[in-house]
This record gives C-alpha cells, structure tokens and sequence, in this order.
C-alpha cells in the first residue's frame, strides 16, 4: 500500500489536521480531491503520545458537491435575512471624501491594482490603508476577518473595500462565511463589497454598506472625481455670478425708479411749498404796516420814538417823526383842532 498524507483545514478557524490514506483511495474519489476543496472524511484517529501529535487515518473521502455548497449557502442567506441583515435601513452612507480608505484584497492581485490606481486617477490625493491577505482557500476567512479588524482600529479609515477579482463559486465561498458576514456587520465604518461577480451574489454583498459590481466600480463610489468636482464649482460659481448679476442689475432698477419717483415727488412738494409760501408772503404783506402806507397812510411819532394814536398826546410847538410808503420827515405842530 502506497501512503499519502492530506491537510485538512478548517475553513472557519486557523485550525489543521493532517490525515492518512491510501493513494489508491484518493485515486477512486469521485471527482478528484483538488486543493481547496470540501470533502467529508471517514476514518479512525491516531494519537502519539511520543510526539503528541494527532491525525486521522482515512478510510473514505467524499467530496462535498456545488449543490450542497450552494445548499448550505441559501441556509446562511435565510438566516441572516430573517435577522434583518440585508434591511437597507441598517445600511450606511459612505463619507464624500474618505481620510483614508482600507482595502482588503490578495496580494498583488489586479483587483487591488484596480481599486488603487482608478481611486487615485479620480482624486489624487487619496490614500490607502491596504491589507494583502488570502482571499481564498482554508485561511481566506481567518485572514479577511482580522483585517476588518484591523482596519477598524485604525482611526482615520472611513470606508473599507474588500475586493477581488471574482471567480467560481468554490473561489467565492470564503464571502459567503458566516464568520466574514458577520464581521461586516459589525464594522465601525462603513464596507463596500468589491467581489467582482454578478452571478452568484456572495452574501458579503448583500451586506455590505455598499455593493460595488467590479473592483474599478469600487473605485468610483469610494471618491468623488477631482476633474468633475472642479466642472460642478465651476457651474455653481458661474450661476452665482449670474444670479448675483441679475440681483444687482434689478436693485439698480430698483434704486432708478425710487430716485425718479422721489425727484418728481420732491419737485412736486418743492412747487406746492413755494405757491404756499407766496399766499402767506401775500397775505402777510397786506397785513403789514408797509401796506398801509402804500395806500397813502402814514405813521406818527414823537421824537421819543412813541407812536402818536391820539392827539392828546402832543401839544403845539411838538416836533414829530412822520413815516410814510418812501421815506419820512419832520413836522412841527402848529394848530391842533
């Protein structure tokens, strides 16, 4: 008999088993064993206590099929729906413009490239916290959860996208963990779910704060574009200007109109105060005693300056002061009668 040895991972834990088994027996597994894959395995276990180390001696392998997969994940999808986790209601809004952006995504993977390099071609001042990790196989999970964690202690991240370039629905199964969804719920920040696959929704996309359709669309939703940007401050300033223009253009109007009104209301109050003033000038002037001496009278007084009003209050040989219309003279009394 021929020996092989497999590792078994456990594919929500850091946990491995190595298990024992006969060549021949991994051979007749239908399909073949590949990497990565699910299987259930039947065997006995083996404990050395020399070494104290633990494995499995396997007798049989079953490999678990796409429709126990999917199975499995409609089971976690109705769960985490009954519990109101995919209610646009608990979803969040991300910030216009992040501090600096986490980015979960494999190591030197296009999707990583492509978040980065078209978030910056947007607004080149962004700036990343990025954290390379498995995004699948047994560790994928494990790794992606301590990086959310990670991101999340990190004080200046506003928003994290977890990214990858899509892939079959074996390659996707770590976005569907319970442990990941979970996760996400639970960040501080808001996470936007950049998997890149339309088909099979991973249940990480549907609750994500946002689902990107790619990782370039990621991109996009994460930050404004500085060139757009620009064009909207533009436009705004452009009408502002107009507005503004129109505003004064009006109170101009505004102000000529009340200048007319107040210039022929005032020319108005000018005309009828200037007739008033010539009644009263008229009728103070036939009231005064320069009047009177136009029509012929005359003002009599002694030369004490006393008014003469009755003759009694001169006597012959009085000098007297006369006023008449132009000028004035002298007289003496001679006679009174």
């Amino acid at each position: 008999m021929r020996t092989a040895w497999v590792t078994l991972r456990d594919t929500d834990a850091d946990l491995s088993l190595t298990v024992v088994t006969d060549v021949a027996l991994l051979g007749a597994t239908t399909p073949p064993l590949t990497e990565g894959q699910r299987v259930i395995v039947h065997g006995k276990p083996e404990f050395y206590e020399g070494r104290g180390t633990l494995q499995i001696r396997a007798r049989e392998f079953r490999a678990v099929g796409r429709g126990a997969l999917l199975e499995e994940i409609e089971r976690l999808r109705a769960l985490f729906e009954a519990e109101g986790l995919f209610a646009a209601a608990r979803k969040r809004p991300l910030p216009f413009l992040p501090r600096r952006v986490g980015l979960i995504s494999g190591r030197a993977s296009a999707a990583l490239t492509d978040v980065v390099e078209n978030a910056e071609r947007r607004w080149p001042a962004v700036t990343f916290e990025i954290r390379e990790v498995a995004v699948q196989g047994a560790s994928a999970v494990t790794a992606m959860v301590a990086a959310l964690g990670d991101l999340n202690d990190v004080p200046e991240v506003d928003v994290i996208v977890i990214a990858r370039g899509g892939g079959s629905v074996e390659d996707l199964l770590p976005f569907s963990n319970e442990r990941l969804v979970r996760a996400v719920v639970a960040s501080r920040v808001p996470v936007v779910s950049a998997i890149g696959h339309e088909k099979d929704v991973p249940l990480i996309d549907l609750v994500a704060d946002l689902r990107a359709s790619t990782p370039t669309d990621a991109a996009k939703r994460i930050v404004p574009d500085l060139a757009e940007e620009i064009a909207l401050i533009a436009g705004a300033r452009e009408r502002t200007r107009r507005a503004v223009s129109r505003r004064l253009t009006a109170e101009v109007d505004l102000i000529d109109r009340q200048r007319r009104s107040l210039h022929r209301s005032l020319t108005s109050r000018i005309t009828h105060g200037r007739h008033d003033l010539e009644h009263l000038v008229a009728r103070l002037t036939a009231l005064s005693p320069a009047a009177t001496l136009e029509r012929g009278y005359a003002v009599v007084r002694t030369l004490d300056g006393g008014v003469v009003r009755d003759v009694a209050d001169i006597s012959s040989g009085d000098h007297l002061g006369v006023r008449v219309a132009h000028g004035g003279f002298t007289v003496q009394v001679q006679d009174l009668g």
